[in-house]
């Protein structure tokens, strides 16, 4: 899958997609029930070094990209956006919402954080101008390697999340709902906010096919 042209439709797609991305990541940091692969490891950074959570994020992104060096792939706009803008909505978020008490209000923030974050993702995707850079990284380990995409991809989020769990972060009943729920919720709502790119994985685009 090729990028597609910048449109200002697509712009605004990539951008408020990235937005509520790391909006909803927040969420899910709030509800304490539980975080993705990558975001255990990044709460779990986040609790030994002077940054926050959304700094982590960013900081995360950058050093994941260097080693798109080695592998010859190129970013596009979208990868640069996604470094920085999910960090910072992600901070502006925590600032803005309170941790809830409640159990009830907690399993909303969950729910909310998951489905939120699948139309994000899909709004991201859609947009079709460059992958992140965790994703760009397991699909070019697969691209160079010939590994399956199941080997890679679950190796890297299994040793993310071990190591973000060891470091503090939090794994629960929401680490298991995002990894069952958050595929199937990205391709519905691919299907049905996009009509020009099919729902399948983020295209990496190798440097010397780039000219």
């Amino acid at each position: 899958m090729a990028r597609l042209k910048l449109t200002p439709w697509r712009l605004v797609r990539l951008v408020g997609g990235l937005w509520l991305y790391g909006a909803t990541m927040a969420l899910l940091v709030e509800a304490g029930l539980g975080l993705d692969p990558w975001d255990v490891f990044h709460e779990g950074v986040a609790h030994h070094v002077p940054l926050t959570f959304g700094q982590v994020v960013i900081a995360t992104g950058a050093v994941v990209m260097l080693f798109w060096i080695p592998l010859r792939l190129r970013p596009g706009l979208g990868t640069i956006l996604n470094v920085i803008l999910i960090g910072l909505a992600a901070d502006a978020t925590l600032a803005l919402v309170e941790t809830p008490e409640r159990l009830d209000v907690r399993i909303t923030y969950l729910v909310v954080g998951i489905v939120g974050n699948a139309l994000a993702g899909a709004l991201y995707i859609g947009a079709g101008q460059g992958t992140g850079p965790r994703d760009g990284l397991w699909s070019g380990i697969v691209t160079r390697t010939g590994l399956s995409i199941r080997v890679v991809r679950t190796g890297l989020e299994v040793t993310v999340l071990v190591i973000g769990f060891l470091l503090g972060g939090t794994v629960g009943l929401g680490t298991v709902l995002y990894a069952v729920l958050i595929g199937p919720l990205v391709q519905l709502f691919l299907t049905l906010t996009t009509r020009d790119v099919p729902p399948q994985a983020p295209q990496v685009v190798p440097l010397e096919a780039s000219g």
